[in-house]
This record gives structure tokens, sequence and C-alpha cells, in this order.
């Protein structure tokens, strides 16, 4: 057994492969693997090859001690006594009254009369304890009325009636001409006391109002805070704000208090558009700043299936902003979890010749190994999959990482192994020089990428660039010397710190944010592809400056060996449903979430008749899983009562509450009696006309509960060319329907609206009868029509780890 100091004598590999040869013999090194005979010699030199054992320990505890320090960073919350600037304490108590009344959804009095009257209370005292002081402050509550069209999910239009605002502005008390926007929201989905999101951003901006409003100085401008009632609904309150408020005129910039998770550090995830000074405030304003350019052209790419308030603004409003938003624990957003009490008060306070071909060839060499690398590990993804195992990794993450990253480590580790004995036929210094240079290329050509684009996270492959050629420009004498000696080794890892500690942090905000959305992804999106191509990814970009180590190894046999033990004892443990994905821990609960609504469905004909009724409770699971494991809890629940999509019915005859049919086609459908809420729908076509255009004008007239969806479906060869919605364009076709989302506040007048639709020049005898297919769907959210006797009998058999939210639903299609 050799020592960790043991001298290899070896010849130079430069001689023979980097000098130009004479032409009676010479030939590339791609043809013959650079041996061309016996070359001249030069005196021998001492150089260091490196124990596969300390090659590995190294960058294990290189890794292992960045990642430490991405998490340490994490909890830089702003930790000490309430000052007088900002009392987190009081901004508890807060968030502790807004959260007690329960879920908020729009139209409820838990959030129209109890939390909006709470709300003005606090902020009527404010008003009063600051009279006598500088600032002068100024209440509004708004009941906006109105409607948009908008790109997410897929595309589809709103309309919104007597929705709630509480607007508030705070000015010195001559006046103010222009206004910084901060916007919050205190509504929530149905059946989640929503803290994070977005209780705890009102709680704070109330905190802040204080702190400002008792200020002994003036402001040199004004500050507009938003209280918004209506985000949940699809961004409807701040769209009701920017468009008709008459302060809106004023704002010249915003900032948006956001939350995709619970608590942690808050970061910036979108800014601008330009106006560079918005993120220079923040970064002398924050104790801790905290954003990542990264995330925002991810989130803007429209990969996360998320939108805020930060939208309506910029594009509504023209008007630049900053989108701050907690991320940590996603798991719990949108559930029964997400509670005041899971908030820390910190995260509160903290608010050219040959040398071209041989690098040609070795970067093609690096590239195969991480195609073959994320093939090799799709594949193991495609077999868990298939072994009905899927999401085993949601409440154990590291699992996966020994499961994919091993395979992914190991795959590359083979390949390059193969290619250093087979290929190259040596184990010489001057291949791990190449295979830097190959790793230094690759980034190089990201770098230039991503800049000729113009995008901002051009920095990170800079940073990827700069610090590991500094790093080696200052070692060459040592390597050039003494080999990959561990004094080499370690400064080299030492060199790539920074780096590598920032680009483990984007890593960990990419697993924050991707591995509880696989949770909510819908069934057709297979989630171990997802996160085993992000493991891999992840494994790619970590390992690119680590290659050359490769070539400086004796061997890898005992890497290998250790990474396939790795590899196999994890994939047995998860082929044998070890890891179980959900969790009912109420410390960290990683819940499936199930929808349920009790439903009654009627299908009229074109004589106004009832042609079928039924009524049941249509079940969606929104994770890949399905209910694999819900029937064993549940039998009746299996693939016997799945549902088909009825094509000829708008959005397959089921009611939607919002047009994601794309990511659940997976539904099922159990008997069940039929509902009848206390304020049934009153749908009415007022009126039918043929215009001197050639259309047919219809007006219909709904009366119903706070949340409504209503679907158009022309038949084959008619067309809708306009409506009162929006611009009055129809807009957002979805495979020949359209959706329009509706939702009104307290004491709403009848909703009333019509369209125009172009008659089909050759009706479709195979088709349904008529024209068009109009179906509109009520959804209870809250109060005593949320709940039946067999909705709640149900609820009670779910297991839990699972959270089933549940409301009651109607469904009424017409033909005209």
């Amino acid at each position: 057994m050799e020592g960790d100091t043991t001298v290899r004598r070896i010849k130079p590999f430069g001689t023979q492969q980097y000098v130009a040869q004479d032409n009676n013999g010479a030939q590339d090194r791609c043809e013959n693997n650079g041996y061309n005979g016996e070359p001249k010699r030069k005196p021998e030199v001492n150089l260091y090859l490196l124990r596969e054992g300390l090659a590995a320990s190294l960058v294990s505890v290189f890794i292992l001690v960045l990642w430490a320090l991405v998490h340490l960073s994490l909890q830089q919350l702003v930790i000490g006594k309430p000052t007088g600037e900002f009392n987190a304490v009081r901004a508890r108590q807060h968030l502790e009254q807004i959260t007690s009344a329960g879920p908020r959804p729009v139209g409820s009095q838990e959030n129209e009369v109890l939390t909006v009257g709470y709300l003005l209370k606090q902020i009527k005292d404010i008003q009063v304890e600051t009279a006598a002081g500088p600032h002068q402050l100024s209440i509004d509550i708004q009941r906006p009325t109105g409607t948009f069209s908008i790109d997410f999910l897929g595309g589809f239009t709103s309309f919104y009636d007597h929705i709630t605002n509480i607007a508030v502005r705070l000015e010195p008390k001559g006046g103010a001409q222009h206004l910084m926007l901060a916007n919050c929201h205190f509504d929530t989905v149905a059946n989640s006391p929503g803290a994070s999101d977005d209780a705890v951003s009102c709680a704070v901006m109330l905190e802040v109002l204080h702190s400002l409003a008792n200020q002994s100085t003036p402001l040199n401008h004004g500050v507009i805070f938003l209280f918004n009632g209506a985000e949940e609904n699809v961004l409807q309150a701040s769209h009701g704000f920017i468009t008709q408020h008459p302060w809106a005129k004023q704002v010249r910039a915003f900032i948006n208090l956001e939350a995709a998770g619970v608590g942690g550090k808050e970061v910036v995830f979108q800014t601008g558009p330009e106006n560079p000074w918005l993120v220079q405030a923040y970064v002398h304003a924050a104790k801790h700043p905290f954003a990542s350019v990264v995330g925002q052209e991810v989130f803007q790419s429209g990969v996360i299936p998320s939108d805020t308030d930060f939208r309506i603004f910029r594009d509504f409003g023209n008007i630049p902003g900053i989108d701050l938003a907690f991320i940590e624990n996603g798991f719990i957003y949108h559930t029964k979890y997400d509670t005041a009490n899971r908030i820390l008060t910190d995260s509160i306070q903290r608010a050219g010749g040959r040398y071209v071909r041989d690098l040609a060839c070795a970067t093609g060499v690096a590239l195969l190994s991480w195609f073959v690398t994320l093939l090799s590990v799709l594949i193991v993804a495609l077999l868990v999959t298939l072994l009905g195992r899927s999401m085993f990794w949601y409440n154990h993450f590291y699992a996966s990482v020994c499961l994919y990253g091993a395979a992914a480590t190991g795959k590359m580790i083979l390949i390059h192994t193969l290619a250093k004995n087979l290929y190259y036929g040596v184990s010489e210094w001057k291949l791990g020089d190449l295979y830097f240079d190959v790793s230094l290329l690759l980034w190089c050509c990201s770098l230039v990428w991503l800049t000729q684009h113009g995008l901002c996270s051009a920095y990170a492959p800079m940073l990827m660039v700069a610090f590991p050629l500094a790093t080696r420009l200052l070692l060459a004498k040592e390597f050039k010397h003494r080999g990959a000696s561990a004094k080499y080794c370690v400064l080299y890892l030492l060199g790539l710190a920074l780096p590598y500690v920032h680009f483990m942090f984007l890593i960990w905000v990419v697993f924050e944010i991707f591995t509880p959305i696989m949770g909510r992804s819908g069934t057709e999106i297979p989630p171990e592809v997802v996160l085993a191509s992000l493991v891999t990814l992840a494994t790619i970009f970590l390992s690119s400056f680590f290659l050359h180590f490769i070539y400086l190894v004796r061997s890898t046999k005992r890497i290998m060996a250790g990474l396939g033990f790795v590899f196999t004892i994890m994939f047995l443990l998860v082929s044998c449903g070890l890891f179980f994905p959900y969790s009912g821990d109420l410390d960290s609960p990683r819940p499936k979430r199930v929808f349920l609504q009790h439903t009654t469905r009627t299908f009229h004909n074109l004589q106004g008749e009832v042609e079928s009724r039924d009524s049941g409770l249509w079940i969606n699971s929104f994770d890949y899983t399905g209910m694999q494991h819900i029937t064993p809890h549940i039998p009746e629940i299996n693939e016997t009562v799945r549902t088909r999509c009825r094509e000829d019915r708008p959005f397959c005859g089921y009611p939607w509450f919002l047009p994601v049919k794309f990511l659940s086609r997976k539904n099922w459908y159990l008997p069940a009696p039929e509902v009848s809420p206390s304020s049934p729908v009153e749908f009415s076509l007022l009126s039918k006309e043929e215009t001197s255009w050639g259309t047919i004008k219809m007006t219909f007239s709904v009366k119903g509960p706070s949340h409504m969806s209503l679907y158009l479906m022309p038949h084959r060869g008619a067309s809708l060319s306009t409506w009162s919605f929006g611009d009055g364009t129809p807009r957002f076709d979805l495979s020949g329907e359209y959706f329009i989302f509706y939702s009104h506040g307290l004491d709403a007048p009848t909703w009333t609206f019509w369209f125009e639709i172009q008659p089909p020049a050759d009706p479709d005898p195979s088709g349904p009868e008529g024209i068009v297919s109009v179906a509109i769907s009520s959804h209870y959210f809250f109060g005593k029509d949320q709940r039946t006797a067999r909705l709640e009998e149900m609820l009670h058999r779910f297991p839990t780890w699972a959270f089933p939210s549940s409301w009651v639903s109607t469904y009424d299609m017409y033909r005209y």
C-alpha cells in the first residue's frame, strides 16, 4: 500500500501530445490515443498523483462544508430586542388576530367583515395616535368592479364585482406628489388560515405603518399601504386598485410582499422593469439582503405555476417594483398547516492548433458523459415510477440525493475512467490540465450565451470562470513542480469556495421551490423525471471543476464501488416502499393534497329541458400518485370510478374552479345525494338577437355565490367575435373553450354579461346540437353551504397525512 507521500516517476505527457510532429509519422491523438513511438527523453520530474481515498475525502468534505454554510446563511434572521423602529412582537399579535378568523376566501364574512374590521380598527388607532405629528393619514375602502384577461394557467378571463381593498395613504401634512406603494393581501384560499400567505405580510405592513407614522421627521414622499382583499382570486384586487383608484396615478414604485413558503429569509425574486435604484435601495435598507436574479428569470419564464400582484402592477400600472417572498417549507403552502405558530418572530423582524483538437476531443468526452449520465438517471427514475414509488423523496429529500446523486456521480466517474484507461491509456498530469480547461471552456460558453441573450443570470457562470481560472493561475507553479499534491488540492478547493458556496445556494433555492411544487403540479407531470433531472444537473454543475481529479487519481475503483453500494442499497429500500411520500407530523408536515367537491350536475338540451342530472363527490388529486395511497383507506375511490372527459361538454362536464384540467386529467366521481345550497345559482338568458353583421348576440344574467366559473364552448365552425369582458376581444382559446373566472364581495348586484357568436357556415351533424354550449359552476367555499353530511363523512375517512380541501359546487350546462 502506497502512502500519501509516495513519489511516482512518470514521463512528461506534453512531448507526445502538444508538440507538432514531423510528416513521416504524425497522426492526431484522436486517432492513435496520442502515442507515436518512443518520444525524446527529457529529465524525469517527481510529481504526485492523488490517492482516490484522499481525493474522495477532500471533495466530499468540501461539498458538505459549503452546503452547511448555505444552510447557516439561511438562518441570518434579524435577532435582537424590538426597537422603536419596528416591533416584531406587536406584528406577531396582528398576525395571530388576523389568522384567528380562520380561512378567509373572498366573499366570506371572515374576509369581508371580520378581517376588514380588525384592519380598519388598527389603522384608525394609528391615525388617532399620530394626529398631532408631522404626517397625515387617509383611509379609503375601495369596492372595485372590473375585468381583465391574463395568460396564466393557459390563459383565461377574470371578472370581479365589489371586492375589497383597504388603501391607507401616509404623507407629510403638506401633501405629497409622488407615492410608494406597499402591497399585501389578507384573503386566503379555502381551508387554509393563510398565516404566511399572506397574513404575516399584512401584519408587517401594519407595524411599518405604525413606525413611519410615529416618526418625528416627515417623509420626503408619501406611502400607500394597500391591504388587498382578493389576491387568491387570481390577482383581482390589485387590478382593481391600479386601474381604478385615483391614488394609483401618483404611484412611482411598489413593494409587493408575498409568500410561497413559511418563514425563513424573505427573498427578492422579481424586480423592475429597469430602475436599478430599487435594488440599490433594498440593499442599503435590508439588514441581510437576500436576492437572486436567477430566481427572477426562472420565475418569469413560466416554469413555476404561480404568479403575484407584481405582474398586475407592472403590466397594468406600468410602474417598477420589488417582489419579496418567504420561500422556505413550501410543502405547507395553501394548506391547513399554514398557521401563525410556524412563523418565527425573527422571520417577521427580518423581513488554436493541436491543442484545440485535443480540447475538442476532451470536450466531446465531457458532453457525452453528461448526456449518458442524464439518460441513465432518467432510466432509474422511470423504473421507480413503474414500481409505483413516485415521490418517495417528498418526505425524505436526501434519499433522492443518495439514489439519483450516487447514480449520476458514479456514471460520470465510470465514463471518464473508461476514457482514461481505454482512450488515453495513461494517468498523467497533463490530462488533468486538459480537463480543467474543458470545464473552463464550457462555463465560458454558458457565460457568452447568457450574455448574448441579455440575461442577468450570466453573473453565475462568470463567477465559475473567474475564480477557478485565477486559482489555477496562482497554483500553476505548484502543480507543475509537484503535481496533484495534498497542498495543491487544499489550496485549489479554497479557491473554489466562494463561487461554489454561491452556486450551492442557487441549487438550494431550486430544490426548496420545486420539491414542494411537485406535490401540487397535477397528475400529468412525472415528478421522478423532474427531480432526477434536477439532481443530475446539480451533480453535473458541481462536478465540473472536479472532472480533472479523475485523471489525477491512481484509481477510481473504490470510489465507484462505494457509490455503487449506496445506489444499490437506496434502490432496494425505495423499491420496498420504505420511504413513504407523505407525513402528518405537525412539526414537519408533508401533506398529500386532494380536492373534493360535492357537486350536482345538470345538463340542458337545446329546448331548455333537463337532459340528464346527477350528483356525486368529484375528487381530484394534485400530484402524480393519484389515489394510489388513498385507496387502501377508502376502497371505493378506485380505478372503477375514474372519470372520462366528455368532449361535447364545456370543460369535460365538471366544475373546474380554475382552468387546470390539463394538469389533472385523472379524476374520480363517486355517486352521492343531491346538494341543495341555500343560495342556488340563478342563470337566465335575457335576450338573443341577430345582428346586422351576421352574428348572434346573447345576453345573460347570473346571481349566485361569491365564486363562480363560466365556460363557453363554441361548436365546430362557430366562433366568438366579441364579448363584454376585458377589452372586448375573446382571448386565450383553450382547445376551443373559454374560461371566465368570477368573484364578488358583499352586496354585489346581479352579474350581467353578453357575447356575440358567428354561426358556422356548415353545421356539424355529428356534433352537439346548437352553436354554443354555455356552462356555469358555482363554488361554496364558506358558511353553512360549504359542507354536507356526505362530505363530512368522507373527510373523516382520509388519513392524517392527507389534506383534503373540500367544498360544495354545482354545474349547469345549456345549449343554444
